[in-house]
């Protein structure tokens, strides 16, 4: 037996909350259907034929040139997406954020009314921006410009400029904002300030979520090419409807590499600025 001292002061209010966690999640559970009764009573069987089917990875000559197609159109999305998404975000988180304020600086954080009346529609456009999900976006481009990588390009770059110009203008101002209010007290121009002031603080942490957010856009590229968007989601949704295990398992692998080097990437670059 514990005594009274040395039992834990927390316990009840942990269990407590452990009870509440359960009891708000059961809706959701039965919400959602979930049985995995029905899935290993039916579906593990036809699910282990087909992945038995996987291996060994497709490896021919034909297949391989058509996956190295399929990869660098991947690539060529998420990056072309990312180069249009930071064109969108940089000067809307400006904008959004308080950082280069000069209401800021002089009058102790009281924003002016003008500032306030242009900040708020940028954020609630990139509000909107990232509200909807990329796929979305993608199946309205598909019917809008056609099939084809255009659609996965505009798709990442409406989407994840919400993302970017967010996350953005909150690293702006989460840094010393000292040196950027010092700048401009004495002259200097809120270009310049954000440029010796705020971008030297904030540049590794931007480029480390870029390099992420990069690799997120090579993701939703693959996710999109089920919708038409091309590149490695179109092939591997061919495969998947002609049963060619091995192909799916040659596209799985390269979307793994891919992965891993986007992570190797985000390292590389984080330990040169860091």
């Amino acid at each position: 037996m514990l005594k009274t001292a040395e039992r834990d002061p927390a316990a009840l209010p942990r269990l407590l909350i452990a009870l509440l966690a359960i009891v708000l999640l059961w809706p959701g559970v039965r919400l959602s259907e979930l049985d995995l009764g029905v899935f290993l009573q039916s579906g593990s069987s036809e699910v282990g034929r087909f992945l038995a089917g996987f291996w060994p990875p497709a490896r021919d000559a034909e297949f391989l040139q058509i996956l190295l197609d399929a990869t660098l159109q991947t690539l060529a999305i998420a990056t072309a997406g990312m180069t249009l998404a930071l064109l969108i975000a940089l000067p809307a988180s400006l904008i959004a954020s308080r950082a280069l304020s000069l209401s800021a600086a002089v009058r102790g954080g009281q924003p002016l009314w003008w500032a306030q009346l242009l900040r708020w529609p940028v954020r609630g456009l990139l509000i909107f921006l990232r509200s909807v999900p990329e796929i979305v976006w993608a199946l309205l481009f598909v019917r809008a410009v056609g099939l084809g990588p255009t659609a996965g390009v505009l798709a990442i770059a409406i989407t994840y400029s919400g993302m970017l110009g967010k996350v953005y203008a909150e690293i702006f101002e989460s840094v010393d904002q000292r040196p950027a209010h010092a700048l401009m007290q004495a002259g200097s121009g809120r270009l310049a300030a954000f440029l010796y002031g705020v971008l030297p603080n904030a540049a590794a942490e931007m480029l480390s979520y870029s390099v992420y957010r990069w690799e997120c856009a090579i993701r939703a590229s693959v996710v999109m090419g089920f919708v038409g968007a091309g590149g490695l989601g179109q092939q591997i949704d061919l495969s998947l409807r002609m049963f060619a295990g091995s192909e799916v398992a040659s596209i799985l692998l390269t979307f793994f590499v891919l992965v891993l080097l986007a992570d190797l990437l985000s390292r590389l670059l984080r330990g040169r600025l860091g």
